[in-house]
């Protein structure tokens, strides 16, 4: 099995956070989005994952480094391409095209997702999908009593189906899928706004007489802005609760209280504060006199005398003063 991961964007809904590193690689309860995916990805595999194909921008060397990290923690190996140029979902598969063979599994990394099953790698192909109360917004499928796709219909104007497309896709021939790709960019078959859409190469694979069914997810988390990642972080959270790891050995909490969940980095230091529930704070990181909850803080930060919530703060920042909800990028300092 192969993990294709395209996470090319430049995640603008996310900024400033996304000005300084991409948006899969924000930390989610401790770990990078796109390592959380990848972990819950193989944790539905029924089969050995031998590949992980991470297509990416004009990110740097740096980031490229950290993708190799996450393929070494999880013994993985692991690929580099590059889509230099947005030109749609359709185009951002394909510039994994040398790792496109056997069973794949695509998964954009911009979403999370929690389930409970395994992988069913007899199927064709497998979509996943969630019910969503704005299906308009949505790419979304209909399918039949044996839940094969009849029809994939892109932000539909008038209701048809409230099934979303979550960005999950499994394909037992991924040379299949790369040729249906080509034949897009090679024929210039585009969708509105003049991309090439992988919805169209699931169209044509069905019409040409594909059986690709549905699969569900219990939980879609998405990771778009800075309210839904704060979401996510909490949800995580929840998720994780109780397991030993969640605060470090070398942090350090000194006459404060630790409302679980929470996640405390490595050498964090919490001092005369309430921390929690559902807080992340990153390594190195300290609060000093603040009560804090439902946030996300991230690396070398220093939060002294404030009151926050539902924030997300970036790495070596410093906050001294009265706040609530607050969205600050890395290097900022405000003293209110």
């Amino acid at each position: 099995m192969k993990l294709i991961i395209p996470m090319a964007g430049r995640g603008t809904r996310l900024r400033p956070h996304t000005l300084t590193i991409p948006k899969p690689l924000l930390p989610i309860a401790g770990k990078p989005i796109v390592e959380r995916l990848v972990e819950d990805l193989m944790s539905v595999c029924q089969e050995n994952v031998t590949e992980i194909a991470f297509i990416i921008g004009d990110f740097g060397k740096k980031v490229e480094y950290q993708l190799q990290l996450i393929g070494e923690k999880l013994g993985v190996a692991v690929s580099i391409y590059h889509q230099l140029e947005q030109l749609g979902t359709a185009h951002a598969v394909l510039c994994a095209r040398e790792s496109l063979d056997g069973n794949v599994i695509v998964a954009f990394a911009d979403t999370l997702f929690r389930a409970d099953f395994k992988l069913d790698t007899k199927q064709d192909g497998i979509v996943w999908v969630q019910k969503v109360k704005n299906p308009e917004a949505f790419g979304v499928v209909k399918y039949d009593s044996d839940q094969v796709i009849t029809d994939f219909v892109e932000k539909p104007e008038s209701f048809v189906s409230d099934l979303a497309i979550i960005g999950i896709y499994y394909f037992k021939d991924g040379q299949n899928l790369k040729n249906e790709l080509q034949f897009l960019i090679d024929n210039d078959i585009r969708i509105k706004g003049g991309e090439f859409g992988l919805t169209t190469a699931l169209e044509n694979m069905k019409n040409k007489g594909l059986k690709l069914k549905t699969g569900t997810v219990e939980d879609w988390l998405d990771c778009g802005n800075k309210k839904s990642t704060v979401e996510t972080n909490t949800t995580y959270l929840t998720y994780l609760k109780g397991q030993n790891n969640l605060i470090a050995d070398t942090a350090k909490i000194i006459d404060s209280t630790i409302i679980e969940p929470c996640y405390i980095g490595n050498n964090a230091v919490i001092r005369n504060s309430i921390v929690g529930p559902n807080v992340s704070v990153g390594n190195g990181t300290t609060i000093v006199k603040s009560v804090i909850s439902d946030s996300l803080i991230q690396e070398n930060s220093t939060i002294e005398n404030t009151t926050i919530i539902d924030s997300m703060i970036g790495n070596h920042c410093k906050v001294n003063g009265k706040s609530k909800d607050l969205s600050i990028g890395d290097f900022v300092e405000i003293y209110i």
